[in-house]
């Protein structure tokens, strides 16, 4: 297993999400619910950065190894299922929203493997859509997570509610997209079966 900085990064990540869930398990004399939901805007947010950083930096210093690119989807999606699952006790998100995120990551992830075990990667590389769908949940959750008012004029729950709506959206678009475009090769495979 190779180690470098974009790999400690992505390790940064996967090491936010125990403490951005056990941000909220302190006692409220030790931290206020709006200190929770403040710190932990804060690490969804570093941990967003790092997502971009690490691959920027894997591929500026032709560190981009195998690992990596295992480890880093995997750890962009454990990080926004926790988040996803902290909204949802606090009910900041609807359950059908954190359903279709998680279980779209899901499929896709086993799409993506059983692609890349026939020798079919490209039909499921990232598109657009998916891009547009990740773009949506990293500005929806922090807005969900910080759940307060900002600059004294909006609370952000009206920005992040109709933007994590629109990423479940995307979400199920992008997921149809990429089975769309894998099911002539599953067909092929389950016809031989």
């Amino acid at each position: 297993m190779p180690f470098n900085l974009p790999i400690f990064l992505t390790w940064t990540r996967v090491a936010a999400i125990p403490l951005l869930v056990g941000i909220y398990y302190l006692p409220e004399d030790v931290l206020s619910m709006q200190d929770k939901n403040f710190w932990a805007t804060v690490l969804f947010v570093a941990a967003s950065v790092t997502d971009w950083l690490d691959g920027y930096l894997a591929r500026k210093w032709g560190q981009v190894s195998a690992f990596g690119a295992f480890l880093d989807p995997v750890a962009d999606k454990l990080m926004v299922a926790a988040a996803l699952l902290a909204l949802l006790n606090f009910d900041r998100v609807e359950t059908w929203v954190a359903t279709i995120i998680i279980g779209r990551e899901i499929t896709i992830s086993a799409l993506r493997e059983w692609m890349a075990q026939i020798g079919a990667s490209s039909s499921v590389a990232v598109h657009f859509v998916g891009k547009l769908k990740t773009a949506a949940q990293m500005v929806a959750i922090p807005f969900l997570l910080f759940n307060d008012v900002l600059f004294d004029w909006f609370h952000t729950k009206t920005v992040g509610k109709p933007l994590i709506w629109l990423a479940a959206l995307l979400t199920v678009w992008s997921m149809f997209y990429y089975l769309q475009k894998a099911w002539p090769l599953i067909k092929a495979k389950t016809d031989k079966l």
